[in-house]
């Protein structure tokens, strides 16, 4: 398993920081090559299944996550939100946290567990460097795009 953390601070109110990081169809639009859905009826909370599709055409693959934890912001505590991987190709764990930051401002802490079955473990720094550029680079669009 590889793991790695971002930590980003954005000019936004932890609820709309929040809005923007667990509005799961964005997710589609934000990482390349995906697609993202909700196949559980709204509103999310713990028990929601998100599925990420990834790839091009018969070089895809599902990567289904179940949200275990979801405590959305409130009166000034800070949003907590874990996704478990359960699929066959991707596993691990991915958890956000969304926190008042210096001058109103929102604080994001973006943790991620990820493995790739059948992946040897001598890779684990790669993926580990990979995942943290793609998934930066992701929560960087989710939290400038309204």
């Amino acid at each position: 398993m590889a793991t790695f953390q971002l930590q980003r601070t954005a000019p936004l109110s932890p609820d709309e920081a929040w809005r923007r990081l667990t509005t799961w169809p964005r997710h589609g639009e934000a990482v390349p090559l995906t697609r993202t859905t909700v196949t559980t009826p709204p509103p999310t909370g713990e028990g929601t299944r998100i599925v990420a599709r990834t790839g091009l055409g018969p070089l895809s693959f599902d990567d289904p996550m179940d949200v275990t934890v979801w405590r959305p912001p409130r009166d000034g505590s800070p949003g907590f939100c874990r996704l478990e991987k359960r699929g066959r190709v991707v596993t691990g764990w991915a958890e956000i946290e969304v926190r008042p930051g210096p001058g109103g401002r929102a604080r994001v802490v973006w943790r991620e567990d990820i493995g790739v079955r059948f992946l040897p473990s001598a890779f684990e720094a790669v993926l580990a460097r990979a995942g943290r550029r793609v998934f930066g680079r992701a929560v960087n669009r989710l939290l400038r795009q309204a």
